[in-house]
């Protein structure tokens, strides 16, 4: 058999790393336009952002896309057809660091499908950044998935070697992990995860009291939910990402919209990917880690799905308007952050301005108030500016419309920002499964490693 070329292998590995999203840039594929300077792909090199807040750009790529597994919703499961390729340790090695010296990255996003067993895939990957760090000497970010099922010691060295590590959760259920991936075992993906938050503890009292003590993967590990593949209602994901966030003190769980890459009478007959639900689960999350809000109050037994038309924030305000309107000049910092149109920097702001002196209405813009949204849930010095009552249908209304002014046609398979105004309308996916009880959430809050 002729062997492949390098080229051919980097074209096939970094085409397959898209559908992983536990990168701040994924999915955002932006071709070229005649007359435009610079563009994004859709693989190849992503995006992410340090601590300090400054921007790397990350080789993104499989370390081999050859899988013994055959799990249904993936591109890469073993039955079926498509290019393979593996790089060897010293290929992968050797292309990261002509790419950093040719200043095309700054750092490594490294994962694999599961070639041979866990531990023969987390030993290739070892070696690889392994030989990045001892051999090149090489000190850029590297983010290396974790392969659930490796043995605990190749773990242990690649934390030792790396900044960021994860461990993907895939499905939100047990349940829809015996549908779905029955290879995959729910306590092979959670030990790794409590082995690194373990060692990363450790490893922070260590340096404590011996600076010179090497990190542990210094920027925490994440992991990776699939939405849509399976029934679970956002309530469900919630109260998983919740005891997530909790108990491995994870950085990010990121939420990756089901894309329909294969026909299996498993899976939805999805005709797009449900872009507008990741969305409003991305913004949701920001509530659960930023805005000291509980999973119950974002999504709760009545309200078990996001409302698509309105940011969980303005949802929740829409539920519970006994507890409006705030007075801006009086209320504190956990209660300002409770109203729509008003974020961390701007209740920061607000804070600090009130001991200058009393805020006017027109002061909220300017500190970075959303005054379209904040206007009907405050007061400004005793004075309602919303012009209608708090009235839910009212307020439901005019929210609404904003909202719906901002989600166009856009065309399928864009990614959106968490940040922007544009947004798409999902497509009703279609209902093959009934939902799966609560009850068969995982128990990653109490249950054992």
């Amino acid at each position: 058999m002729m062997a492949m070329h390098l080229s051919e292998k980097l074209q096939i590995l970094s085409t397959a790393a898209k559908y992983d999203v536990s990168c701040s840039s994924s999915g955002s594929n932006r071709g070229r336009k005649a007359g435009t300077i610079g563009s994004t792909a859709s693989s190849g090199i992503c995006h992410s952002w340090s601590d300090d807040g400054r921007c790397i750009s990350l080789l993104k790529v499989l370390f081999s896309n050859v899988c013994c597994y055959d799990c249904s919703f993936c591109v890469n499961r073993v039955s079926n057809d498509v290019p393979r390729a593996s790089f060897t340790p010293d290929e992968l090695a050797d292309l990261t660091i002509n790419f950093y010296r040719r200043n095309y990255i700054e750092g490594l996003f490294l994962s694999s499908a599961i070639e041979k067993g866990p531990d023969h895939t987390m030993e290739q990957l070892v070696r690889t950044v392994r030989k990045l760090r001892k051999e090149y000497r090489f000190n850029g970010y590297i983010h290396l998935k974790a392969i659930p099922g490796a043995d605990s010691r190749l773990i242990a060295e690649a934390g030792s070697l790396v900044d960021r590590m994860s461990v993907n959760i895939e499905l939100p259920t047990s349940e829809g992990l015996r549908r779905l991936a029955p290879q995959k075992k729910k306590e092979n993906i959670l030990r790794p995860m409590g082995q690194i938050t373990g060692a990363i503890a450790q490893n922070r009292e260590e340096r404590r009291h011996f600076r010179r003590t090497p990190t542990f993967v210094p920027a925490g590990q994440s992991t990776q939910l699939i939405i849509g593949a399976t029934p679970e209602s956002d309530r469900q994901i919630f109260t998983l990402a919740e005891g997530l966030y909790r108990k491995f003190q994870l950085k990010r769980v990121y939420y990756s919209a089901y894309v329909p890459v294969s026909s299996d009478p498993r899976l939805p007959a999805l005709p797009a990917p449900p872009l507008l639900r990741e969305h409003r689960l991305y913004q949701a999350d920001w509530l659960l880690r930023f805005y000291d809000f509980r999973a119950d109050e974002i999504v709760d037994a009545d309200n078990p799905n996001l409302d698509l038309e309105l940011d969980p924030k303005t949802g929740w305000a829409l539920r519970h308007l006994g507890f409006f309107p705030v007075e801006v000049n009086r209320a504190d910092y956990r209660t300002l952050l409770r109203v729509p149109g008003i974020g961390v920097k701007s209740a920061k702001r607000i804070l600090a301005a009130r001991r200058l002196g009393r805020i006017h209405f027109e002061h909220l813009g300017r500190m970075g108030v959303v005054m379209k949204r904040a206007r009907y849930f405050i007061t400004c010095n005793g004075r309602y500016y919303g012009e209608i009552g708090p009235d839910a249908t009212s307020l439901r209304q005019r929210l609404v419309m904003p909202e719906q002014g901002a989600i166009k046609g856009m065309a399928g398979g864009e990614q959106l920002t968490l940040f922007g105004e544009e947004m798409a309308m999902e497509s009703a996916m279609a209902t093959l499964f009934l939902p799966a009880p609560v009850e068969e959430q995982w128990s990653v809050v109490t249950g054992d490693l």
